[in-house]
Formats: C-alpha cells, sequence, structure tokens
C-alpha cells in the first residue's frame, strides 16, 4: 500500500533589488559688496629669495579670486565632509590619473585642488631652482624635507587618509607660494570656477549635508543640505557671501 507524502510547499517572496538611482547639484558662490582690486603679493624686481625667478615679473594674491562681471567666488571647496554609504560604481575607485600641481614663476599652479585617498599626486617643478615642498595637513605626513629640484622628473606621492578641511601646501623656502588642497575618501567634492559654479555628479538619491570652506573665511556654510533626485540635475540657489566676512582674515 502505497502512502501518500504531505508535499510542503514553500512560498517564499523575494525582492527583486531595484538599481541604484543617482542624481547632480549645480551651483554658484557670489559675493555680496564692492569688489576690490587683487593685492600685489610679489613686486617686479622686489628683494626676496631667488628673485631672478620670484620677482621677474609681479605677482597678484589668488586668495581672493571674484569675476567683475558675475561676482562669482572662484576655488571655494565644496564637499560632503562624511563618506556617504552609497557611490556610484563608476567612482568608488579613486582615479588612476594623477592630479598635478607645479611650482613656476614661484607660484604654484593650480592655486586649489581636490584629491582622494591614495590617488597619485604629482609635483612638479619648472623653475631653475629647487623648491621644498610642505604640507600643513593634519591627518597626513608633512612631507619632511623633500625637496623637488628643478626642471626633473615630478615627486609622486599619496596621501593615505582623508583630511578634514582643505589645508595649506607651500615652500618653505618661499613663504609666500601658498596653495589649498582637500583630500577626501569619495568622489563627492568640488572646486568652483572663476564664476563662482560649481557641479558634483552621480550623488546617490536623498538629503546631504554639504561643506562649503573657502580659504580667507574658513567655513561659508558647515551644514549645506541639499536634496538630490534621480537622474535629475538640481540647480541650486546663488550663495551669497559678503565682502566683509571674507576680508576678515
Amino acid at each position: 500500500m502505497l502512502k501518500t507524502i504531505p508535499t510542503l510547499l514553500l512560498i517564499v517572496h523575494c525582492s527583486v533589488a531595484t538599481a541604484d538611482e543617482w542624481g547632480s547639484i549645480g551651483g554658484q558662490i557670489i559675493v555680496e559688496g564692492e569688489i576690490p582690486e587683487r593685492i600685489v603679493l610679489i613686486a617686479k624686481d622686489a628683494e626676496v629669495k631667488d628673485k631672478e625667478v620670484c620677482s621677474a615679473k609681479e605677482h597678484l594674491a589668488e586668495d581672493l579670486m571674484i569675476d567683475k562681471d558675475s561676482r562669482g567666488l572662484a576655488n571655494v571647496f565644496v564637499y560632503l565632509a562624511k563618506k556617504p554609504k552609497k557611490i556610484h560604481p563608476d567612482l568608488i575607485e579613486p582615479p588612476t590619473e594623477a592630479i598635478s600641481t607645479t611650482y613656476k614663476g614661484c607660484q604654484l599652479i593650480p592655486h586649489c585642488l581636490v584629491g582622494r585617498v591614495r590617488q597619485n599626486i604629482a609635483i612638479g617643478n619648472e623653475d631653475t631652482i629647487a623648491h621644498n615642498p610642505h604640507m600643513y595637513a593634519l591627518s597626513n605626513p608633512a612631507l619632511g624635507s623633500l625637496l623637488v629640484p628643478r626642471m626633473k622628473k615630478p615627486l609622486i606621492f599619496r596621501c593615505q587618509r582623508t583630511e578634514p578641511t582643505p589645508f595649506k601646501f607651500g615652500c618653505d623656502y618661499h613663504p609666500w607660494i601658498n596653495a589649498y588642497w582637500l583630500i577626501v575618501d569619495h568622489p563627492y567634492a568640488a572646486l568652483t570656477d572663476k564664476d563662482g559654479k560649481f557641479q558634483i555628479d552621480n550623488l546617490p538619491v536623498g538629503d546631504h549635508n554639504f561643506r562649503i570652506w573657502h580659504e580667507r573665511f574658513g567655513d561659508i556654510n558647515k551644514n549645506y543640505r541639499v536634496s538630490v533626485t534621480s537622474g535629475d540635475r538640481v540647480e541650486l540657489p546663488a550663495v551669497s557671501v559678503s565682502l566683509d566676512k571674507l576680508k576678515s582674515r
């Protein structure tokens, strides 16, 4: 006699994982107040170290770059202070291409840059004199007594830790040479262009707290809240900053 074996039907409800959604933001930092002329940092033929290179021409200060037509403020850092839980798959790893800075005419070009943790940084020197780079970072080494010889191959190194804020980068031989760097462990950071504009792409959908920082003032906004929607480029209202505040340093 055959026995009927009861069949247990197990129904499993599986949720289908949806693809992550991403969006972009764009904005502008503008200045309120009368726009001043740029200050002369080093006058032509000034009596400074290595004057044959360093004062061969006049150098204007780069710490307050304002476009007179757009009133945009250049070299403002806009970034997520904290790494988000989701990062776009194409942006998880740092770029393989190095970011570069160069000593030229006793200035650092560019004046500001953004890099990723473990991304190669190339420090070049187009001058006919040596420079002694100094990194005033909080989390990464200061580079010690390294030299960038004249007209040689660039010095290559990496920052292994994220930095909470942008930091000064300069030269111990020529103390007026200053640039500002930001090193982060995610791809969501940008610098404003000459018109004060910035764009950050492929952000995870949702609410984010950005930090807006400038070398003359520090935090313009330490908690700039932004909502990102799927597939859209959210155009943010312009952020105004008083010139009086920028002059405070």
